[in-house]
């Protein structure tokens, strides 16, 4: 009899279905979206083709400038010239940015709460010289004196220089501990905006 009809393979369509087509192109414009946010120098090391490079440096422009129906037209753009692309090495360098980005905040967050110790027990002060090498202690111990002084102020009357040049001071020694420095967080500058308290 016919029998035949019960394997599977007998069919010979072996083709994904048109909605599985479709979520493969929309995790392909998502990828594309998150490339978009990748720094400059991290999309030239992948060694994408010419016509995805200029995509993407155009995406950077329109996404900035344009409304909404423009961004996604040039999302989809995007995902049509990845088709061509192996999208592994791209899923792999988004999240290595992502990953790195989680950690900077780790250290700066470590680092406000090192401040804050700092400047609201005296015995921190011990703890933090144990837990980082090469610590100048004069250094230290001024900065966090200048810091509780600013700090006793009206907040008016605050300048919030110390608290700053203390958070710079305990940053550098965590991200010395890390192994990391100011280049790695992007500007060196994260973290200080709203600690004028």
């Amino acid at each position: 009899m016919h029998d035949d009809h019960d394997d599977p393979e007998d069919f010979g369509d072996d083709r994904p279905s048109k909605s599985q087509l479709k979520r493969d192109m929309d995790a392909l414009q998502a990828l594309g979206e998150e490339l978009l946010s990748l720094p400059e120098k991290r999309v030239a090391a992948l060694d994408l083709p010419e016509p995805l490079m200029d995509a993407i440096r155009d995406g950077r422009r329109i996404v900035a400038s344009t409304a909404r129906s423009g961004k996604r037209r040039h999302l989809q753009l995007l995902g049509k010239l990845m088709r061509n692309v192996d999208p592994a090495p791209i899923r792999e360098a988004v999240a290595e940015f992502k990953l790195g980005r989680a950690q900077d905040a780790l250290e700066l967050h470590q680092a406000e709460r090192w401040r804050e110790r700092l400047v609201s027990d005296d015995n921190a002060l011990q703890g933090f010289i144990d837990g980082f090498d090469d610590v100048d202690v004069q250094q230290l111990r001024s900065l966090i004196r200048a810091a509780r002084k600013d700090r006793a102020q009206e907040p008016e009357q605050r300048n919030g220089r110390a608290w700053r040049e203390l958070f710079q001071f305990v940053k550098a020694h965590v991200l010395a501990a890390k192994g990391a420095t100011d280049d790695d967080l992007g500007d060196g500058k994260a973290g200080d905006e709203g600690d004028d308290e």
